[in-house]
């Protein structure tokens, strides 16, 4: 990976350039100061406390990834790729990540294989994560510096289908804590995190279902989930808040939109999955 010093960061130190411009994480540098011409400029090795001018190109020789997921032969769909991301359409029912349970079939396992055949190095450094049976697009870093820049540069936007008809555009402002006696389940409550969703409706059904844009402003476990069940409006399928399954077999939740700021190019790159939650639906 190569960065050029721009005019204004002229007499910049090679830590602040790295750090502050750069965004190269701290864990990240005391990696690469450990590996054998890690940090070099014009083919020689340089320290971080040496001073950069205007035109110096750095050249980083990331580690090499290590990874422990078995490879597995499971289709994937992969909507956008390039050497540093890749962008994966995940069906619903897929865990992202093995689990005690889920140990051969998921994301990752597939994303492993796929990468295989390609005769890439893998890590899997999923940015984003979904529930098993929520579908949608799941953002993945190629290696260890993208993985710790595309977190703070990257938005999200879920479609949901709710029960019920909910009106114009809104926000819930409500926090998030551990309903009693579960290990994972959420409810609004005092005492629990913050927790802000932004949606808009943008179409009814059969006056019984509203289909959701939805914009999260914080991210925590199963907010959306949460946050329609305690406003009276559980998505459609969820059982676990309330839904009913009579006519979708899951939580009608679907991650639509990923825009981020390219770790390297930083021009933002936009990708789109729509989904009908009624191609599972029968009256």
């Amino acid at each position: 990976m190569n960065f050029t010093v721009p005019q204004e960061l002229d007499g910049i130190t090679v830590q602040n350039f790295l750090r502050k411009y750069c965004q190269v994480s701290a864990r990240l540098l005391a990696k690469l100061k450990r590996v054998e011409n890690g940090i070099t400029s014009g083919g020689k090795l340089i320290r971080s406390i040496d001073i950069l001018h205007y035109g110096d190109i750095v050249e980083l020789l990331l580690p090499e990834n290590e990874s422990e997921i078995i490879p597995v032969e499971i289709p994937i769909d992969a909507v956008y790729e390039d050497d540093f991301v890749i962008v994966y359409n995940k069906p619903p029912y897929m865990p992202v990540h093995p689990v005690r349970e889920h140990q051969l079939d998921t994301l990752a396992n597939g994303a492993a294989f796929y990468a295989l055949k390609k005769g890439e190095n893998f890590v899997f450094h999923a940015v984003n994560r979904l529930d098993k049976d929520t579908s949608g697009l799941v953002l993945a870093a190629k290696n260890s510096y993208a993985a710790a820049f595309l977190p703070e540069n990257t938005e999200k936007r879920y479609m949901a289908l709710c029960e019920g008809i909910v009106e114009g555009s809104g926000t819930i402002n409500a926090p998030l804590r551990l309903k009693e006696g579960h290990t994972i389940q959420r409810e609004i409550g005092e005492g629990g995190v913050n927790a802000v969703t932004h949606y808009e409706a943008v179409r009814h059904y059969s006056g019984k279902y509203t289909l959701l844009s939805i914009q999260l402003e914080t991210g925590r476990t199963h907010q959306i989930r949460a946050h329609f069940s305690g406003i009276g409006h559980p998505l459609a399928g969820d059982d676990m808040y309330g839904g009913s399954r009579e006519h979708f077999p899951r939580q009608c939740l679907h991650c639509a939109e990923i825009r981020f700021v390219h770790p390297i190019s930083r021009q933002t790159v936009t990708v789109c999955r729509e989904t009908d939650f009624f191609e599972e639906y029968h009256e």
